[in-house]
């Protein structure tokens, strides 16, 4: 996980109690491991210790947030007893600077994976592409012991909580692989990961739209500083904006006008409900009305810069129905009309 610049001050046990305690009793084992004692970590986040006894158990996610940072400060490691040696403090924080000035997130995650590996080589992680879809992979190279399970989760959520804050985009996955068997508390996956999640699977691996890959790199170090002060949010908190979807939609309505008559239409061709398409559009601050115009602008300038062609062919390759119903819409654009703003371009 990344690391925060401080563990955030002790909090209410709020929020639904779905993190399996699997995930707390292996930061004990790492406790263990040093000769320390977890109680007081423990106590800070308000859980109470018997619950390591109970393989049931659940903790809230700010509880989980606040005894990780607890002990990443505690034991000065931020792989948590994972690794055959320690990661330092700022460790991951130092990832991410390292991938803050790339263009793209397709090479901030090349670097975070190659980078990864300088820290240990008891993993390696690595980023492919095949038939659109994205694959970030984690190889165990070394027996990962009883943190085998927390390790590989951990790291995948925290890789995926990196690459939605870089680009300030949710990525929802397609699908998620792990190789070992389903645990007890597998119901429990379906928080952790987004999509389906399969069990005994030949690799470690989250896979996504390899869109996402082309998505920019939207921030800078004061952006990262202020992220630091509560780090672990990224692997805890989903993000609900979409940066790609808008893309999707313009893309569609440029290139595939005869699927965007209607919201019914359009949401089907790219696999989504009307109401699920227009929900992500409002979180993304657009409106399939403003993308629509949008393109049909674009469309219409460009026929009137670049082509002779009558009024009527330009409305219907804007998608107008009706060559006055374009006209109005391009005098509301830009103030003129489509014949005068031809005229302008040739002058």
């Amino acid at each position: 996980m990344v690391s925060p610049s401080s563990t955030p001050e002790q909090m209410p046990a709020q929020g639904r109690a779905e993190t399996p305690i699997a995930f707390i009793q292996a930061i004990a084992a790492a406790y263990t491991q040093r000769g320390m004692r977890i109680d007081d970590a423990l106590k800070r986040a308000q859980i109470e210790p018997k619950l390591l006894k109970k393989n049931s158990a659940r903790v809230t996610a700010m509880q989980m947030e606040l005894v990780s940072g607890i002990a990443m400060q505690e034991l000065d490691d931020e792989g948590l007893g994972w690794f055959s040696r320690r990661l330092p403090w700022g460790s991951y924080g130092m990832l991410v600077r390292a991938s803050l000035t790339s263009p793209t997130l397709g090479v901030a995650l090349n670097r975070w994976c190659r980078h990864h590996g300088l820290l240990t080589d008891d993993i390696r992680l690595s980023l492919s592409e095949r038939n659109g879809i994205a694959t970030l992979q984690l190889d165990e190279v070394l027996d990962l012991g009883v943190f085998r399970e927390f390790c590989v989760v951990s790291v995948l959520r925290n890789a995926l909580g990196v690459a939605c804050w870089l680009t300030d985009s949710r990525i929802p996955l397609t699908a998620t692989h792990l190789r070992f068997a389903p645990p007890a508390h597998a119901d429990s996956y379906r928080v952790l990961f987004d999509g389906p999640t399969h069990f005994n699977a030949p690799a470690n691996c989250l896979q996504f739209d390899a869109g996402y890959l082309a998505l920019p790199v939207r921030r800078d170090e004061a952006a990262l500083q202020q992220m630091l002060q509560r780090a672990l949010l990224l692997t805890v908190r989903p993000y609900r904006r979409d940066r790609l979807l808008v893309e999707k939609v313009r893309q569609t309505l440029a290139q595939h006008p005869e699927h965007s008559r209607n919201a019914d239409d359009l949401a089907a061709w790219l696999n989504m409900s009307a109401r699920t398409l227009h929900r992500q559009l409002k979180e993304e601050g657009a409106s399939l009305q403003e993308l629509k115009d949008a393109v049909r602008r674009d469309v219409a300038m460009a026929q009137l810069q670049r082509t002779s062609r009558p009024l009527k062919q330009v409305a219907e390759a804007a998608g107008f129905q009706n060559e006055k119903s374009f006209i109005r819409a391009f005098k509301s654009w830009t103030g003129t009309s489509p014949e005068a703003f031809r005229q302008q371009q040739l002058r």
